[in-house]
């Protein structure tokens, strides 16, 4: 078994404008989810973010260390949650992805970690 990162990529102002009842039903389906990776033994860690205004960027240079608010990139769409699983190969990795996209209604992106396969050798 390998490990993959799968992060959920959304944007905080439509996160922000959606129906908090349809908020609430992505939370269930998410939860579900979990819960079938934890059964199929694919579980490692998950968690969700709070938006990436909420960041801090930290640089040392010259021995210095500068931190600044914000996101590191200035971009619409950030990571805001993840999965850490466990899977057979990469289109296995894959094919859970395409399951968490559906629960939480956004893109899943889907990496090796070092020292694991890289998807070229899957």
């Amino acid at each position: 078994m390998s490990q993959y990162l799968l992060s959920v990529h959304g944007n905080d102002e439509i996160y922000a404008a959606m129906d908090p009842d349809l908020m609430q039903t992505t939370y269930e389906q998410v939860n579900v989810f979990n819960a079938e990776l934890q059964a199929k033994g694919s579980w490692v860690f998950a968690g969700g973010l709070h938006s990436a205004t909420t960041a801090t960027v930290v640089r040392v240079s010259d021995g210095e260390t500068l931190a600044t608010d914000g996101p590191y990139l200035e971009s619409k769409e950030h990571i805001g949650g993840f999965w850490i699983i466990e899977a057979e190969d990469l289109d296995a990795a894959l094919a859970w992805a395409a399951k968490g996209s559906a629960a939480c209604g956004g893109p899943v992106e889907v990496r090796p970690f070092e020292g694991e396969p890289a998807a070229d050798d899957a």
